[in-house]
């Protein structure tokens, strides 16, 4: 029996597009741009990278690297690997699968986008890229249907010759598949070599000694949800000896039968010799070698890897015999592909993909992997990992209720569960060693107690899951098993696994049947029979036709068909449970699964499309959102459906999303019904209105949001990128109150969440990452204090842009343009721009702050840091004092061209204690008036300092004009040399005995350095005030009173001497405030 799925999926999809409204939703009252200044915020980690696919090495400066990261854009360092910098964050794919260099220019950048791996989280690509400034810019150059790019050459000797490997869809047939040629640096394309709708070419080779010598490897293959086929008839090699115009196959030698993926390499030393690493049914691959250019085969080994995640093979540039082939465990062949060997793998990550061997030292390497990036210098004997590369693949999110920062847990592609900080409270921001591995293997999803947060749960593929306590670093394995004589489960590759909302001991967890445990895990209950279709893929058709059991790694690298993959229990109703399978089916019971009501079919899903995610409404117990993922049939729409009866009949809220992206996940607004949050293949967007209209959030590059996870006590959104770590929207509030009312007023404050006050820390030494060097990555804390959000509905424009604007309507209208006035231009000239004036008052009502900004048109965020204003001299700089816990207010005001207007009246806010100390201050008051005091003192001081510099400088000068000036009465060196010496007494009272300090003796403290101490002591000090201080502060006030004094002689005797040399009409000097022309 065939089951014709491609069939059914098309009149789906045709029913899809008949059931679109054509009734346009009434659009909200604001776009991207108005929410723009709520943006997320990278948390990484680094502490395991991700799958790099590709690299390449600048040919005349080896520190110098361009880093193709399978799921994660393009990366570059200039610096050999201190730092990395992303350099293709918002270009139209983040999934890469080559990057080439031209060899005659190497600021000219292919890339190649769309990994050229065919596994099972493989995402797609819009084609080729090309950058002429090194990779500062980028521009698409075509083959965006594609999906996949094999391999990029570059003509050794003109850069516009250019030939692409385009491997096509892995999941469908069609698309651009072939080899394609430019000659015009990609301006135009010719397909020169096309094997059939289901073939692509994976890899294309040229030889280095003549480049009209290339070599294709096609290769047959097709994934879909339920099965892997990785090789067929049409599989096979090919070469070209004009510069690839026309092909001819020379399969001479090679298997005769069904071929895979087949890695190719022109070895630098010996252009005659070619390898081939062939993946072929009946175990017929292996390491084929050429000695004739490709001409004819002959087998050397048996050795072969997977054409789904590996088969490539690399030679060693000066060593014609050398060979590495790419795989789980590198290995190596010295003999010619005979035999290899392990290559070394010792602290190193495995599943390897590229390698670049220095050509001027051939045991000097790097090499990428899944785990990101290594290097070594002794032929794998030690391996340098590059911790700064984060391109972390997270599969899904799950939040803690840590106090005072919750914790980050997930899983990964390959790199471990794992769980780390959201924030720290150290001035370094989050490090990798912040976070700790709760469990090991390719990382799913992990669920947390959300009563006690030492327990979270972690699992790795196929259901391994773990308990794992925080405290000790305990795991405790706790997967279900069958029991005696039961059939053995089906678990996805990524199971999914809940807490229960109204137990916290209370878990499910899914395999083709349904599981719940009351205990934490320890034990487990079936609650469901097996919850899918059931389908036997072994008889879908599949390209055509179904496929022998020995078809090229055939089911290979895939999940048994037939699973779990989505679950939730609704928090509104105990028992009540949503399950979905890969294989399309919801059910749905509402006893705790006693009984299961089964749907099938739903309005515009094309049929069996995997059940990605269901969320049960935080608010209504008959309501459930659907996310569908058929991206595994080669459909790549946005499927999102909502129920409001438990699953019976659904509409489609996919709304305005893009057409081209999976949506992967939903999340609720704990608070706002409407407020929505989805993750899809390119991006986070939020709704409103529950669906009706969609907005993009800010902050984050072009990746694939797996998992979203709201942490309720902080309201901020986490999101699981898959290639770029974690990210979090933080206090994401606002949007729960951007309602016409709000953003038809002038300007509106948002309410301002609850400030924590505490010391940063300095575990490193310094802000940052300290003297570790610039090669030590960390992630930014979210903005210490206060965070104030106001939204202003217009800015003030200046009169050179309302002048231009209009101008620019004339110019449309092709009118003329007259020249604007002198009186014009000048108030141009003149005009201010507008600033927002934040004022911060303490609970009298008092002034204790005031911060600047330029207004912003929509949402912006201004930080206070928790301190009073600084008492220095004005434009010098400084902090003022932290204040203490208590209530606060916000006032804004808008100043413009001298215009005062207040846009936002006393708004009152909270500055919480963390209260982390071990010694905290009994007396907040008292610590606070102190800091008043001291602050106070500090304004006298500095100022009197400052006044005293001011002195000197014009004692200076007035020196200079007796000594030089014509008619000056010479005799007024004497006072001069008595105020020269009062100076130099002055100055020791500031700044102590600078002869005894020069010759190395001790020298007791002054005034100003009792004050320094003092506000040093107080400014990352919460522990109250001692007796020191209050000792320390009176002889301060006593010593400067002294200081004042003679400081006002001081000035007093400079003014005269002002006054003394004006009878000689001398030129202007400071401090003269009768300044005239002469007597």
């Amino acid at each position: 029996m065939r089951l014709l799925l491609g069939f059914s999926l098309l009149l789906a999809s045709a029913t899809f597009a008949q059931k679109k409204t054509t009734t346009p939703a009434e659009k909200p009252p604001f776009d991207a741009g108005t929410v723009g200044a709520l943006s997320f915020r990278m948390v990484g980690p680094a502490l395991t990278s991700g799958r790099v696919a590709d690299l390449a090495v600048h040919p005349t400066n080896k520190d110098t690297w361009y880093i193709a990261a399978a799921s994660g854009g393009v990366w570059l360092t200039q610096n050999h690997g201190i730092t990395f910098e992303p350099i293709f964050d918002h270009y139209g794919s983040y999934s890469i699968g080559c990057i080439t260099l031209a060899p005659s220019n190497p600021n000219t950048v292919w890339v190649g986008s769309g990994e050229n791996n065919n596994q099972r989280s493989v995402s797609y690509g819009d084609g080729v890229y090309k950058s002429v400034d090194g990779g500062k810019s980028f521009t698409n150059m075509g083959l965006k249907n594609s999906e996949h790019i094999g391999k990029i050459i570059v003509h050794p000797t003109n850069e516009n010759i250019v030939w692409v490997a385009a491997y096509g869809p892995l999941w469908s047939g069609g698309g651009e598949r072939g080899v394609y040629k430019s000659t015009d640096g990609g301006q135009t394309w010719t397909r020169t070599l096309f094997v059939s709708e289901h073939t692509g070419i994976a890899e294309i080779a040229i030889d280095p000694t003549n480049p009209d010598i290339l070599y294709a490897s096609a290769h047959q293959r097709r994934r879909h949800e339920y099965t892997y086929i990785g090789g067929g008839p049409e599989s096979g090699l090919y070469k070209s000896t004009d510069g690839g115009l026309t092909w001819k196959e020379i399969n001479s030698g090679l298997p005769k039968t069904d071929m895979g993926r087949v890695g190719l390499a022109v070895s630098p030393a010996d252009a005659n010799v070619v390898y081939a690493i062939v993946e072929a049914r009946y175990e017929k691959g292996g390491v084929y070698r050429s000695n004739n250019k490709g001409e004819s085969w002959a087998k050397q080994g048996g050795f072969s890897t997977s054409g789904n995640y590996y088969q490539e093979i690399f030679c060693d540039p000066k060593d014609v015999n050398k060979v590495f082939a790419m795989d789980t465990y590198m290995h190596h062949s010295t003999d010619g592909g005979k035999t290899f060997v392990p290559t070394g793998e010792r602290n190193k990550h495995v599943d390897n993909h590229c390698i670049w061997i220095d050509p001027n030292n051939t045991n000097h390497w790097l090499v990428g992997c899944d785990g990101g990036l290594y290097e070594t210098y002794t032929h794998a004997k030690e391996w340098s990992f590059f911790g700064n590369l984060p391109i972390i693949q997270f599969y899904k999110v799950v939040t803690d209720n840590a106090s005072p920062f919750y914790n980050i847990y997930g899983g990964t592609q390959d790199n471990n569960s794992m769980g780390g900080p959201s924030a720290t409270q150290n001035v370094s921001g989050i490090l990798n060693t912040d976070w700790f591995i709760t469990n090991g293997g390719d990382g799913f999803e992990s669920a947390t107690d959300w009563s006690n947060p030492n327990i979270t749960y972690a699992q790795a593929q196929y259901g391994w899951l773990v308990r794992y306590d925080r405290a000790s670093g305990e795991k405790v394995p706790i997967q279900p098993m069958p029991a005696a004589g039961e059939p053995g489960y089906r678990w996805n590759w990524d199971a999914p696994l809940i807490v229960s909302k109204h137990d916290a001991g209370t878990l499910y967890f899914a395999a083709n049947k349904l599981f719940k445990s009351t205990n934490r895990g320890d034990d487990w209950q079936t609650i469901s029979p097996d919850l899918t279709q059931q389908i036997d893929r072994n008889e879908i058709e599949v390209m055509g036709q179904v496929w022998t059991i020995d078809a090229v790694m055939k089911n290979a690298s895939t999940t048994v068909y037939g699973n779990v993959v989505a679950l939730d229990e609704s928090p509104k109703k105990k028992g009540l449970l949503y399950v979905g399978t890969d294989d399309g089916l919801i059910q749905v019971s509402e006893n705790d699964g006693q009984t299961w009501t089964k749907y099938q079919t739903f309005p515009g899903i094309p049929i069996n499309t995997r059940v990605n995610m269901l969320t049960a409404s935080l608010h209504q117990e008959n309501v459930v959102y659907a996310c569908f993922n058929a991206q595994r049939q080669g459909d790549f729409k946005p499927y999102l459906l909502k129920s409001s009866d438990k699953g019976k009949t659904w509409t489609n809220i996919a709304a305005n999303l893009p057409t081209r992206g999976t949506v992967y996940c939903l999340k609720q607004d704990p608070v706002v019904e409407n407020l929505l949050f989805v993750g899809t293949e390119f991006g986070a967007y939020f709704t409103t209105d529950g669906g009706l209209n969609w907005t993009k959030l800010a902050g984050l590059p072009t990746t694939a949001v797996y998992d979203l996870d709201i942490q309720e006590r902080e309201v901020d959104l986490v999101a699981a990128t898959f290639g770029r770590g974690f990210y979090v929207l933080d206090n994401y509030s606002p949007l729960r109150s951007l309602n016409k009312e709000n953003l038809d007023k002038k300007a509106h404050l948002f309410p301002v969440k609850d400030a924590l006050l505490y010391i940063e820390a300095d575990p490193l030494g310094l802000e940052g990452t300290g003297f570790q060097g610039h090669n030590m990555w960390s992630a930014k804390n979210p903005s210490y204090g206060a965070t104030f959000t106001l939204y202003l509905k217009e800015v003030p424009s200046s009169l050179k842009s309302d002048r231009q604007a209009k101008e620019k309507e004339l110019e449309k209208d092709k009118k003329d343009v007259s020249y604007p006035s002198f009186e014009a231009l000048k108030a141009e000239v003149l005009d201010e721009n507008a600033q927002l004036i934040w004022i911060i008052s303490d609970a009298n009502g008092t002034e204790i702050r005031r911060m600047s900004s330029s207004p912003q048109k929509g949402l912006q965020r201004q930080q206070w840091n928790l301190r009073k204003a600084s008492t220095n001299p004005v434009g010098n700089g400084g902090r003022g004092p932290l204040v203490v816990p208590g209530n606060y207010y916000l006032k804004v005001v808008m100043v413009h061209n001298g215009k005062v207007e207040e846009l936002v009246a006393n708004t009152a806010f909270v500055v919480k204690g963390l209260n982390n100390q071990t010694l905290l201050a009994k007396d907040q008051p008292a610590l606070d008036a102190f800091r008043a005091k001291v602050a106070e003192l500090n304004r006298k001081v500095s100022g009197s300092e400052k006044r005293f510099e001011e002195l000197n400088e014009e004692l200076a000068v007035l020196e200079k004009a007796v000594l030089n000036y014509p008619n000056t009465d010479l005799n007024l060196m004497k006072e001069i040399r008595e105020l020269k010496l009062l100076k130099a007494q002055l100055r020791e009272q500031l700044y102590g005995d600078e002869m005894r300090a020069k010759h190395e003796f001790e020298t007791a403290p002054t005034f100003t350095g009792r004050l320094g101490m003092l506000e040093y002591q107080l400014a990352e000090n919460t522990s109250g005030v001692s007796n020191t201080h209050k000792a320390n502060f009176q002889m301060v006030e006593q010593e400067y009173a002294g200081f004042k004094e003679a400081l006002n002689a001081y000035q007093t005797r400079v003014l005269k001497l002002h006054e003394a040399l004006q009878k000689a009409n001398i030129p202007y000097t400071r401090s003269r405030t009768d300044w005239k022309e002469g007597e």
